[in-house]
């Protein structure tokens, strides 16, 4: 059973992410455009990408941009924390080895609605937040409590989610990177919702 309830897809969008789910788990990788658009009896990639964007826009589909073949069912990455959507940020950073503790994520899990997203792209690689990490999140319910500093991942309405740094100055956003190769974003209060801030960030090794 998916955690995502499939009811906010289109008729067009449910048949392609089925086929692809099926796909999957058959053939254990991703298909190519090609065979999606034999497979939909579609002529042109444009509506095969125009679904897989809505797919990944609503939490279903998740992969790293630019490799090929790294498409991941969201909802089958993480079980027991419900998977809402891909964020954008990320990079690559060095792993620890000398480990002699263990992980214990039980005051994590038990927070009220926490959720998971993936991680594309390398806007956070200085936060240690790396492309095709999981980050979990803890919802936001008054963004007059954020401060300054906290992790968050932000929805700015017809642009999409984005993973950054918060700060508030003069009654204005800032959603700021933790890599000096992106501007920050500076928004009206009114143009951004904070959906959640950092919990935790898991990795698959």
């Amino acid at each position: 059973m998916a955690l995502i309830p499939e009811d906010d897809l289109t008729v067009a969008q449910h048949e392609l992410y089925g086929w692809i789910k099926e796909y999957m788990k058959n053939f254990q990788h991703s298909p190519s455009i090609r065979q999606m658009m034999q497979a939909m009896g579609l002529k042109s990639p444009a509506p095969i990408q125009s679904r897989l964007k809505h797919l990944q826009e609503k939490g279903y589909i998740s992969w790293q941009e630019g490799k090929a073949r790294t498409m991941q069912i969201v909802d089958e990455i993480v079980e027991g924390v419900p998977i809402l959507g891909s964020v954008a940020a990320g990079g690559l950073i060095e792993t620890y080895n000398d480990i002699n503790q263990n992980l214990d994520i039980s005051d994590v899990l038990t927070k009220k609605n926490v959720f998971a997203l993936s991680v594309n792209g390398d806007s956070m690689i200085d936060a240690c937040i790396a492309d095709g990490d999981m980050v979990l999140m803890e919802p936001i319910n008054h963004s007059s409590s954020v401060r300054n500093g906290t992790i968050v991942s932000a929805l700015v309405p017809g642009l999409g989610t984005t993973l950054k740094y918060f700060f508030k100055r003069n009654n204005k956003i800032f959603l700021e990177a933790a890599n000096t190769a992106y501007e920050p974003i500076q928004l009206n209060q009114e143009e951004v919702i904070l959906q959640g801030k950092l919990l935790a960030v898991w990795r698959r090794i």
